[in-house]
């Protein structure tokens, strides 16, 4: 804040991340980690070597990053009760990915866990990290989720983490938007940036489901952070989303089965990033 009280701008962060404006960012759906329910005693090496082959498939068919994710972790727990494992496993993978690639990692530990995310981010050399509900609440399938950017700011300042940055969603995906729903889309998107978040992420109303242009345009109106769209991006309707953001993020259309579960299918990723390309943006 400058001595008049007002917020200066901020770089732009993909830039800063990925050094180009308009990016595709790819997720790594990991298996079940130590300490939750569907974990069946996977050597964590396996599961780095996973992790490794499938942010090979998503940068070597064009993307620009990668967000490894815990997403085989369900159900999720909320902000607060992940255990030391979790973190622990996260900043192991994450730095596995780290090292063996080229691109941009970051990491999201669901459910919302921004401080576990931050923690495991830091550990593994990666960039940024995704928070799904930064400001405000909302009611979700763990319940009611409260904004993490009070507290995750100050534990990023703790630990010296400050160049990590936080991808924060809008409107956010699986849950009721703001517990009474007074809350507009341009007012959502100023509190996010109010608070403190470097990108903001347009969604559907869950996974696989794509945002709507107005969705997406109603966001970029009311910011002047970056917006990439989060969910339900393909082949198909890249070339309309793309022009209206800064990027996406993409995971289920480019799986073997179309859903999140399945592996990364390189030829799928390549039609994906052609598509990209041909809409405006520069493959790495």
């Amino acid at each position: 804040m400058t001595a008049l009280g007002v917020f200066p701008p901020k770089p732009n962060a993909l830039r800063e991340l990925f050094s180009t404006d308009k990016v595709v960012i790819g997720v790594v759906h990991l298996p079940a980690l130590p300490g939750s329910p569907h974990y069946t005693g996977t050597p964590l090496s396996e599961i780095r070597t996973f992790a490794v082959e499938e942010a090979h498939a998503y940068l070597d068919g064009g993307c620009h990053g990668v967000i490894v994710e815990n997403h085989w972790d369900i159900p999720f727990p909320k902000p607060g009760e992940h255990g030391y494992e979790t973190a622990a496993a996260m900043g192991v993978v994450t730095a596995a990915v780290r090292d063996a690639t080229d691109g941009g990692v970051g990491v999201s530990v669901l459910s919302n866990a921004a401080e576990c995310s931050l923690a495991s981010a830091w550990a593994g050399g990666a960039g940024f990290v995704r928070v799904n509900q930064w400001a405000n609440a909302y009611v979700a399938n763990e319940g009611i989720i409260e904004g993490q950017a009070a507290n995750a700011t100050r534990y990023r300042s703790r630990i010296g983490a400050g160049p990590v940055k936080v991808f924060a969603d809008v409107h956010v995906k699986h849950g009721a938007h703001a517990i009474v729903a007074d809350r507009t889309l341009a007012e959502q998107t100023e509190d996010a940036e109010f608070f403190d978040a470097d990108v903001l992420i347009a969604t559907g109303s869950r996974t696989g489901d794509a945002a709507a242009v107005d969705e997406v345009t109603g966001i970029k109106e009311h910011t002047s952070l970056p917006v990439v769209i989060g969910s339900g991006i393909n082949a198909g309707n890249i070339g309309e989303l793309l022009p209206a953001c800064d990027g996406v993020i993409v995971a289920s259309s480019v799986k073997d089965n179309g859903r999140w579960w399945g592996r990364v299918d390189g030829a799928k990723v390549r039609q994906l990033t052609a598509a990209a390309e041909k809409a405006g943006a520069v493959l790495p």
